[in-house]
């Protein structure tokens, strides 16, 4: 539409207006901007505290860091364990020196294998490698066949690590606290101990209890659900 001469001085006029007027409404969201405290690192999302478990043995306590971001099956399973009591009054019935300890299974006043859930996952190829100080949960010759018994490697050792061809060992956690603990029980004197025939301590090794440092990560243990227990003789840890 073709704009009468008459109008056009009040078309600039207003044109200009318009224009002023935007730059004055960018000029003031600038200042704001421009006033905003720089974002703090407290702003940030706090880093979720790391869940510490206690272990009370009769030769010392030692402390794991559970690592659930790359074991989450493993590691609530062994949680689940830990907060009904399983643990208590239980034995280290394997040292092999230069190599793993292993225990939670076995009563330390029946040395009878207690009853567990059901087994579970493999998580072995989590990424997490068999190396000193590193906590993994011991099985049997089935791969899936993981419960309650736990192992601590006293030495890397490699070949627990999973490979193309087979599974391996799957570890969930590692000792933050109390290694010299376990090589204390990594040196104990072994043999043939009651229905142990080889690796046991000849002067048992008892866990006294099991425990989650921070209380307020602590909720109610799942349900109860127990199967009978593996025979007397089964391999249920590394070899």
């Amino acid at each position: 539409m073709l704009t009468h001469p008459r109008n056009r001085p009040l078309a600039r006029l207003t044109r200009f207006g318009l224009l002023r007027r935007s730059l004055l409404v960018a000029a003031a969201t600038v200042a704001i901007l421009l006033a905003q405290p720089p974002a703090r690192a407290a702003d940030a999302p706090a880093p979720q505290p790391s869940q510490l478990v206690k272990v009370t043995t009769s030769m010392g306590d030692f402390v794991i860091e559970l690592l659930p971001e790359r074991a989450p099956l493993t590691c609530a399973n062994f949680l689940r364990y830990v907060k009904e009591g399983y643990y208590t009054n239980t034995l280290i019935h394997r040292v092999v020196a230069n190599f793993v300890i292993q225990g939670g299974g076995h009563d330390a006043t029946t040395d009878q294998l207690k009853p567990v859930h059901e087994s579970i996952f493999n998580e072995s190829g989590n990424g997490l490698q068999n190396k000193r100080t590193m906590v993994g949960l011991a099985r049997g010759e089935a791969p899936h066949s993981g419960n309650a018994q736990i192992y601590v490697n006293l030495v890397d050792n490699p070949d627990l690590d999973p490979l193309p061809t087979r599974w391996g060992y799957a570890v969930f956690g590692r000792v933050v606290q109390g290694m010299d603990v376990i090589d204390r029980i990594g040196v104990t004197a072994t043999g043939a101990f009651g229905p142990f025939k080889s690796d046991a301590p000849l002067k048992p090794v008892v866990i006294q209890k099991v425990e989650l440092v921070d209380a307020a990560s602590t909720g109610p243990a799942a349900p109860v659900k127990a199967t009978a227990p593996p025979p007397a003789d089964a391999i249920l840890s590394p070899k």
